[in-house]
């Protein structure tokens, strides 16, 4: 039992996780990219996007790890480009003309739509039945009427629904976090071909 209520809330935490990293990086890549891309004809530019080019491996890395951490899904190593010494303008060339960095921010940037689908599953799998659950102790103080509570008896009644949601949210919710991983795992393998 104990471990079933880990599972779940851990669920949860992956499902609000890909929501605040999914938000990350579509933040992060349109400020950086369109900041860039604007400053291009300068000299600060070019050195700004091989920076932001640079970020993609790390964030691979990333969520490489949280879906080994939450789903327990393990996925193959990100292959890193060799950096040869040479010099400052060569290697921003090299970054800018990569396409694995460009594949990948292109990946990255599907995280948000997938973690906006996210945070709405979670607040379906995890308030909802909650809420059911603690009608009983609520219909007193909040006017349930919209839900057909108006005495103990149909409070409990819905309270019953709500366990039994519960127990359909955990399942949903495993298979949800899975899919997600499935998602990083794919990932990563297209950006390492």
């Amino acid at each position: 039992m104990a471990r079933t209520v880990v599972s779940f809330i851990q669920n949860g935490y992956f499902l609000l996780l890909t929501f605040v990293t999914g938000m990350f990086y579509f933040s992060f890549y349109l400020v950086a990219l369109t900041l860039g891309l604007s400053l291009s004809f300068t000299v600060a530019g070019v050195p700004l996007l091989t920076h932001v080019l640079r970020t993609t491996t790390a964030f691979l890395q990333f969520e490489r790890v949280q879906t080994k951490i939450y789903t327990d899904i393990t996925t193959e190593p990100c292959v890193k480009s060799a950096s040869p010494d040479v010099s400052g303008w060569l290697q921003a060339k090299k970054e800018l003309l990569n396409v694995r960095n460009w594949i990948a921010i292109g990946w990255l940037l599907l995280k948000f739509p997938i973690g906006i689908l996210s945070l709405i599953s979670a607040v379906l799998l995890y308030a909802a039945p909650l809420v059911l659950i603690a009608a009983p102790f609520l219909y007193r103080f909040i006017n349930l009427s919209f839900m057909g509570v108006d005495s103990i008896t149909k409070a409990v009644m819905v309270s019953a629904i709500g366990v039994v949601l519960m127990m359909v949210s955990y399942r949903l919710a495993g298979r949800l976090a899975y899919l997600i991983g499935g998602y990083t795992r794919l990932m990563i393998k297209h950006v390492n071909r």
